[in-house]
């Protein structure tokens, strides 16, 4: 049997990048690439995209949504890495924990919408809750999340790792303050939710890992269950998944935002009492956030083990993987 065509569209950015990284290294697939001089070709592009199996589509929204109108074939499988298509009709979005039935709702899908950084910290405990009838629709909710500044993209690496940087990249920054950041419309379709959370990004001089933190008053939420009984909710609805798991915080009296960098897991930690809950979501932002993610879904819809290719473990501290997370 032939190997499946894989092409990705956008192999110059952060995660396209990652992507090529990954897949490179794999031997089950046929990795395609454009030529360099005529990679912004529409024609070679549109060429590669109707000769692969699978595309990723690592691009810009408004070049995203174009690529997808190059694809004239009815074969070509799509996974699109940008925000264009996360809320969409016709597209399936691509957090398999949150189904039931991961293997046919993203194996059998066309077109799937990875899911952006943020979001996937944000859903992994309020879209559980919701699907468990749980969570009501209008429950106000709110939201931070720390993330490294890889999550920036090349322009913002650059940023942080020149020799000058200026004096305030070398503290947390809140960014999004007009509360419009482009990952809430996907927070609140997928989560269920009549409004969507209040929600404030920070960036901080680290390379990459996140904390995703929602806080919660327990009497919004259906019985009023403590938070020991969130915990076990939440660790019910991910038991025996390779990738997501669910502890029991308590009162740690740290949780650091790299913990998981360099892997493809996503861990939830609650921590609270009687009356109020945080949970956070600890992940890497390039993986289980970005291309790890994206890598996962390929797995599905190409019928290969869903973990192949995924770092399942937390590099040891000295590795080339966890070279750039030490940074402080």
């Amino acid at each position: 049997m032939d190997k499946p065509k894989v092409f990705i569209d956008g192999r110059e950015g952060t995660t396209g990048l990652q992507l090529w990284e990954r897949l490179s290294r794999r031997t089950d697939l046929e990795l395609l690439r454009i030529g360099e001089a005529r990679r912004k070709d529409p024609a070679e592009r549109k060429k590669y995209l109707n000769a692969a199996d699978l595309v990723f589509l690592c691009l810009p929204d408004a070049a995203a949504w174009e690529a997808v109108g190059l694809i004239e074939n009815g074969h070509t499988r799509i996974i699109d890495a940008s925000t264009a298509h996360r809320t969409a009709s016709g597209w399936v979005y691509g957090f398999p924990e949150l189904y039931k039935d991961p293997e046919r709702i993203i194996g059998q899908a066309r077109r799937v919408a990875n899911p952006g950084c943020h979001a996937t910290g944000f859903l992994a405990s309020p879209a559980p809750l919701s699907a468990l009838h749980m969570l009501l629709r209008d429950c106000p909710l709110t939201c931070f999340s720390l993330t490294g500044y890889s999550g920036g993209g090349r322009k913002m690496i650059a940023q942080y790792e020149a020799p000058d940087k200026p004096a305030e990249l070398f503290s947390p920054r809140l960014y999004g303050t007009g509360l419009r950041h482009k990952h809430l419309t996907e927070m609140q379709k997928v989560a269920g939710l009549e409004q969507p959370p209040v929600f404030c990004p920070v960036v901080d001089d680290y390379y990459k890992g996140m904390a995703t933190t929602i806080q919660l008053h327990n009497r919004y939420l259906r019985g009023q269950p403590t938070a020991r009984e969130i915990c076990h909710i939440l660790a019910a609805y991910y038991a025996g998944q390779p990738l997501v798991s669910v502890h029991w915080g308590g009162d740690a009296p740290t949780l650091p935002a790299n913990a998981l960098a360099g892997t493809d897991r996503l861990e939830l930690v609650v921590c609270g009492h009687e009356e109020q809950t945080i949970v956070t979501a600890l992940f890497d932002n390039l993986g289980k956030g970005a291309s790890g993610a994206a890598v996962q879904n390929m797995n599905l819809m190409l019928g290969f083990e869903m973990t192949a290719g995924l770092a399942l473990e937390t590099p040891p501290a000295g590795s080339p993987a966890s070279a750039r997370s030490e940074r402080t």
